[in-house]
């Protein structure tokens, strides 16, 4: 592993990170949001994220590469997904113009709570990605230094 390998897989934790955060601050901002433009509520977003090149290899591939396992290429998101599994909340408002037949309105499955527990966390992932880049920038220097 090169110096230069620590540089890329930080930047790559970051950019990853701060796309999860703009993924829930989008979560966040239509969380009232009870009509998109194909008629329905908004579905909540979820990143997911992979080893840059990594895929999914079996298991012989695995097991023979076993002298470079320890190295990576930092992270990539390998997408982003309408959470589907979770209902949206319906409440009772016939006065609301998307109110069905009973007068109940589905609004989006977006979990206030659950969405700033996932921007903390994403939030401190940044951070720390971030105090490891400083870090490998401080031992770059440190070894400048040393050859003068």
């Amino acid at each position: 592993m090169g110096l230069f390998d620590s540089f890329n897989i930080n930047a790559s934790g970051l950019t990853a990170q701060r796309y999860r955060m703009d993924v829930i601050s989008e979560n966040v901002a239509n969380a009232n949001t009870t009509r998109t433009e194909d008629g329905t509520p908004y579905k909540r977003k979820i990143v997911t994220f992979e080893e840059k090149n990594g895929g999914q290899p079996s298991f012989s591939t695995i097991f023979g590469r076993t002298s470079s396992r320890f190295k990576s290429n930092g992270v990539k998101v390998s997408g982003t997904y309408d959470d589907n599994k979770s209902e949206g909340n319906k409440v009772y408002d016939p006065s609301h113009p998307d109110a069905d037949e009973n007068g109940y309105v589905t609004y989006p499955n977006v979990n206030i709570v659950t969405e700033m527990t996932n921007l903390i966390d994403a939030s401190r992932s940044y951070e720390a990605n971030a105090t490891a880049f400083d870090a490998s920038k401080s031992i770059a220097q440190l070894g400048l230094s040393m050859g003068k």
